[in-house]
């Protein structure tokens, strides 16, 4: 069952929209998470100033974002989008320090240059197919292709989704457009690094799912695109994570790898075609997983921020001993995002795996399937379980440091110990303890809370047939999560406790051996897109500009003829200027002969230019004032006219 709404006459094609079970359900998640977030800033803006700015834009953003969720066409999508982006803009630069600037002039970069080039899809898209509503765009792709056989169709509505795709990846923080992550979630506020987590990058998922589910639906070409986009997301995001010492910046990379997760279930579902049931309920999931394990991680890592006013691993080490509710809250968001059975994470990422191993398992029955693409979907099998191995070693690297080993300044660890009872009010323990207890329900209870989840959401994506019962905990469904705690494992113990550590006056340090040069803003888009590009346009908009002057000026010489100077005149007109020479050339000649002692000497030319310039003047001061005059009649009979009819 589904309503539509219909706003006509807002900017010309009016603003739709529609509520339905999967729009209901993100949108009450956006709520959820809008409460607890708003809860918790509470006590950690107590010390902020500029507190009622903070508020205002999280209300202006809450509903941009669920303007978002309910929308019914791309138009009333990107009106909401970007009024979202710019609203968020606010908690990048919230504390208004040097970094945050700079990132938050990042966030909004890449937020307005992917909503300029998804402006361009719409446009495209609506050329070509007329239509802009969801409902009306359902298989477009394949009609175009297959019934009207039209390439050029094709290729514009290609062109557009892809346009659509760079605006609304951007936002979800698909790689490489993962940049602004990264930099926005350490510098603003933790209630709103979770919102920005947790709540704006599935807004970008849900324009992505849009466009797979409707306008892309059967086409395996944009469901490769997806997978490689997912792939190369989620591996990136882990590696970044796993190099992090900065627990918001771990977080945040954390989320651009979890992304990824989310865009390989999407990618899966476009390859699987009629047989997507699990990849679909997969990538539903996690997103819904997502933003509740953020929620819970993120709030964490503001109260540690809030007490210590550091994210430093190394400075804020041991702060959670001895404090078991602190404990509690992050174990719980940590186990989640680790997939680890008995979990919310766990669910998701096994239906997601297993789409990738039913897609295997059918071009290996497929005797027409090469080899190289039963290679390619095994080697994204072990990418997959690599980056759950990763998640499981970055979380493990937070909550090791964090909770169990002690900070290297025994003063300092004598303070945190002294925090047990004070480090956060009542409100916001139970804030957190909420949020932190729905992600083991969740994952206790897959079948009687996930399923249903799953069964609200699936009818977006245009899957109806129910699902049959799965073993959940059954050895084959064990096994993947098995093997990627095995590889987290592996990978902490090397890597991390080896590699990513060194001794310093006695003790160990967590140190960032992540090449700085690796940077891809600073390596990259920068450099580029803000110094070379406008550098390189703007001398060719120079040449533009003096190539028209320069052929006006030839024209002129040769075609015209008008103009006998090699330069503009330096005053008077062409008129002005042959008839003073003329007079002049006439002076000349009488003082040459007539009047010999007493010549007459004055520049006509130049008394020519005088009076053709003072003639201008006049001219100019007359129209102004017969202009003038005209607007005061027509004021005056405006209000003769209003006078008369009332």
């Amino acid at each position: 069952m589904s309503s539509l709404l219909e706003i006509p006459g807002i900017c010309g094609l009016g603003l739709h929209f529609k509520l339905d079970s999967f729009r209901i359900l993100y949108g009450s998640i956006a709520a959820f998470m809008w409460l607890m977030s708003t809860l918790f800033s509470k006590e950690y803006l107590s010390h902020y100033k500029n507190k009622g700015r903070y508020y205002c834009f999280t209300i202006l953003t809450f509903f941009a974002t669920e303007g978002v969720f309910f929308s019914a066409d791309f138009y009333t999508t990107f009106i909401f989008f970007e009024i979202m982006s710019f609203t968020s803009y606010v908690w990048v630069a919230f504390d208004e320090k040097r970094e945050s600037l700079r990132a938050a002039a990042t966030y909004l970069a890449v937020a307005v240059i992917g909503g300029l080039v998804m402006l361009m899809g719409i446009f495209l898209l609506y050329d070509t197919m007329g239509t802009l509503v969801f409902d009306e765009l359902i298989g477009s792709y394949e009609q175009i292709c297959i019934l009207n056989n039209s390439g050029v169709l094709a290729r514009k509505l290609m062109a557009s989704g892809l346009c659509m795709l760079f605006g609304f990846g951007a936002k979800a923080g698909a790689f490489p457009l993962h940049i602004w992550l990264p930099k926005a979630h350490p510098v603003a506020p933790a209630p709103a690094s979770a919102l920005l987590s947790g709540i704006l990058t599935k807004a970008g998922m849900f324009g992505i799912l849009v466009l797979t589910s409707y306008l892309f639906l059967g086409c395996t070409a944009w469901g490769s695109l997806i997978l490689i986009i997912g792939v190369c997301t989620m591996v990136v995001g882990a590696v970044l994570a796993l190099f992090s010492v900065d627990i918001k910046r771990t977080l945040a990379c954390s989320s651009v790898s979890q992304i990824g997760f989310i865009l390989v279930g999407v990618g899966m579902s476009g390859l699987l075609g009629e047989e997507n049931l699990l990849a679909v309920r997969g990538s539903l999931l996690h997103m819904v997983n997502h933003s509740l394990i953020k929620l819970a991680l993120f709030m964490a890592a503001g109260v540690i921020f809030m007490n210590v006013h550091e994210l430093n691993l190394n400075k804020i080490r041991g702060f959670g001993r001895k404090k078991p509710l602190l404990n509690y809250i992050f174990l719980m968001g940590a186990l989640g995002i680790g997939g680890m059975p008995l979990w919310n994470g766990y669910v998701s990422k096994t239906l997601i795996h297993e789409s990738i191993v039913e897609y295997t398992k059918l071009l290996e029955e497929n005797v027409v399937s090469s080899m190289f693409r039963i290679g390619t979907m095994k080697g994204i099998e072990w990418a997959f379980l690599i980056s759950g191995g990763l998640t499981v070693a970055y979380m493990t690297k937070l909550y090791v440091a964090v909770f169990v080993e002690k900070n290297s300044d025994s003063a300092v660890q004598e303070k945190f110990d002294n925090l047990r009872g004070t480090y956060m009010n009542g409100l916001s323990a139970t804030v957190l303890t909420i949020s932190a207890t729905l992600l083991p329900v969740m994952g206790f209870f897959p079948g009687q809370v996930m399923g249903r989840i799953a069964d609200l959401g699936q009818g977006f994506m245009q899957v109806e047939k129910e699902a049959d019962k799965m073993a959940w905990f059954s050895l084959e469904n064990l096994k993947g999560a098995a093997i990627s705690i095995l590889i987290g494992a592996i990978i902490y113990l090397v890597m991390v406790r080896l590699w990513m550590m060194k001794k310093e006056n006695g003790s160990t340090a967590y140190i960032n051996r992540w090449n700085q040069y690796l940077d891809l803003e600073n390596l990259i888009y920068r450099p580029i897109l803000l110094k070379a590009f406008p550098f390189v346009f703007g001398v060719v908009c120079r040449v533009l500009d003096s190539m028209i002057d320069a052929v006006v000026v030839f024209l002129r010489k040769t075609v015209y003829r008008d103009s006998k100077l090699p330069h503009e005149l330096a005053e008077g007109t062409f008129l002005t200027h042959v008839s003073g020479c003329f007079i002049n050339g006439l002076q000349s000649v009488a003082n040459a002969t007539i009047f010999r002692r007493h010549p007459k000497e004055m520049d006509y030319e130049h008394k020519f230019a005088l009076l053709q310039e003072e003639w201008s003047e006049n001219t100019t001061i007359i129209g102004r004032s017969l202009s003038f005059g005209l607007l005061l009649f027509c004021a005056g009979l405006i209000i003769t006219v209003v006078y008369l009819l009332v």
